[in-house]
């Protein structure tokens, strides 16, 4: 007769796997991805070794569900923010709500976004580009509808504009140019600081490629 898991021991492995994947998003949140291992990650959820390679084929296999969940709630995020008001709002919303998270958050930003990592996350990356470069996308088309942006090619504006964001952030996470992504008190200032000079420049600049123009001016 075939083993079947009672209830009680499916809802055991289940808060097991929960727990792991929680231990992952902190420690990718504190040390980036180069920084996780798979014992690193069981010790911090209380478990062992062995049980997260229960769960989870390696680290690679982890990192997946990991990325996928995270990259699944930011995307959650813009949409939200960006889903009423005129277009320049919703293109606001796009850009203000992604940059100051991340900034928020550099270690895990920079892991999201611009890490070297293993190819099966990276594609997870890519699915994340493409859910920002459609929220941009709708935000661009409701202002080219209300008239308040040129006609335009919207899916290659926006896939400029991920671009342009993706490469301003990773440039301005602080000690992301040396690898060196720290959590102190002066970090937490560093970031506050960047995100208070880099957000509403990178706004405006994202909006004037999308066409909105400031009041005076023309368009060549």
């Amino acid at each position: 007769m075939a083993y079947r898991r009672t209830p009680a021991v499916q809802e055991r492995l289940d808060a097991q796997r929960e727990a792991i994947a929680a231990a992952a998003v902190t420690l990718l949140s504190e040390r980036g991805y180069s920084g996780l291992s798979v014992s690193a990650v069981a010790e911090r959820a209380g478990v062992a070794t062995g049980s997260v390679y229960r769960h989870y084929v390696d680290k690679s296999d982890l990192m997946v569900r990991i990325f996928r969940e995270l990259c699944e709630r930011e995307v959650e995020a813009v949409t939200s923010a960006a889903a009423t008001g005129s277009g320049a709002d919703r293109v606001t919303a796009v850009v203000d709500t992604f940059s100051r998270r991340a900034l928020r958050n550099p270690t895990l930003a920079y892991a999201l976004l611009a890490e070297p990592v293993d190819a099966a996350v990276d594609a997870e990356r890519l699915v994340l580009r493409r859910a920002f470069a459609a929220a941009f996308a709708n935000a661009v088309r409701h202002g080219v509808e209300t008239g308040e942006f040129p006609e335009q090619d919207v899916e290659l504006t926006a896939a400029a504009l991920v671009g342009a964001v993706g490469e301003v952030l990773t440039g301005r996470l602080p000690g992301a140019a040396d690898g060196r992504l720290r959590d102190s008190a002066a970090d937490g200032r560093l970031r506050d600081s960047a995100a208070g000079s880099t957000v509403p420049d990178l706004v405006v600049l994202v909006l004037r490629a999308a066409g909105n123009l400031p009041s005076g001016t023309t368009q060549e």
